[in-house]
């Protein structure tokens, strides 16, 4: 008998926003303090907000609520690019970062 539910993680947004956001902690956690506190909190906060979302909105029964942890999920995510685009505008990461 096949398991007739899902798990969070056969999501690939969930996955791909989990490695997103591990990955910039791996790059973060290197930086000066004045950068790490600043950006890299703020980077690294929004960063880890898209796929917890994601994981409460997924536990949730009622599909109001799913969507909107959905929704914060995809707000997480701007926030995420616009600090990125920060942290490149700053010089604290590369392209190839």
């Amino acid at each position: 008998m096949t398991n007739q539910f899902i798990n969070i993680e056969t999501i690939d947004a969930y996955n791909r926003s989990f490695n997103l956001s591990n990955r910039i902690w791996s790059v973060v956690i290197k930086w000066d303090n004045f950068e790490k506190f600043g950006v890299g909190s703020q980077l690294t906060r929004a960063a880890d907000s898209i796929s917890a979302n994601l994981a409460e909105g997924f536990g949730r029964y009622h599909k109001k609520d799913k969507i909107k942890f959905f929704r914060y999920s995809f707000g997480s995510l701007l926030e995420t690019i616009d600090w990125i685009k920060k942290a490149k505008t700053r010089a604290l990461i590369d392209e190839e970062q």
